[in-house]
């Protein structure tokens, strides 16, 4: 399972790098930012149809393979749908299996507010930094705690906040 968050989340970390990279300071600077030239606001409806691919634009293919993220398909960036459009043409590749496990983590994607998503991405971040070992610990861990009846686990639950 924990392998399965992982792929979750390296998918939305890979379609999240775009949006990174412009944070990060540039290189050829010293890392030092430069002020900024104001630039021209573009109007936001100009901006957004510039956006590809749009959501009629996808095959009936690729539309069905990512009818989970429908709703929220105008509000990706262009590298978000990018990632997603590569996803859906690999998905025919795939076999029945991996296909209802892609199907199953973007439906559980798609269900997520964007906070939850924020932060599901900074935890991969944080495991990414781990050495092997210690992800190789808590994906142990991680199957260990599956493995326990719903019983089991709410014993390790801690117990709620007084108010």
């Amino acid at each position: 399972m924990l392998r399965a968050l992982l792929l979750l989340l390296a998918l939305a970390v890979g379609a999240n790098a775009a949006g990174v990279a412009h944070a990060q300071p540039d290189a050829k600077k010293g890392g030092k930012k430069e002020a900024k030239k104001p630039e021209a606001k573009k109007p936001a409806a100009k901006a957004k149809a510039q956006v590809r691919p749009a959501w009629a634009e996808l095959t009936a293919d690729q539309q069905k393979i990512l009818s989970p993220l429908k709703a929220d398909w105008e509000s990706l960036n262009q590298d978000r749908r990018k990632k997603w459009v590569g996803i859906a043409n690999r998905y025919p590749k795939m076999s029945a299996q991996e296909q209802e496990r892609v199907q199953r983590r973007m439906q559980r994607w798609a269900a997520l507010t964007p906070e939850q998503r924020r932060q599901a991405r900074e935890t991969y971040r944080e495991l990414a930094k781990q050495p092997p070992q210690k992800r190789e610990r808590l994906s142990e861990r991680w199957s260990e705690y599956q493995s326990l009846t719903p019983d089991q686990r709410k014993t390790l639950q801690p117990p709620p906040k007084k108010k």
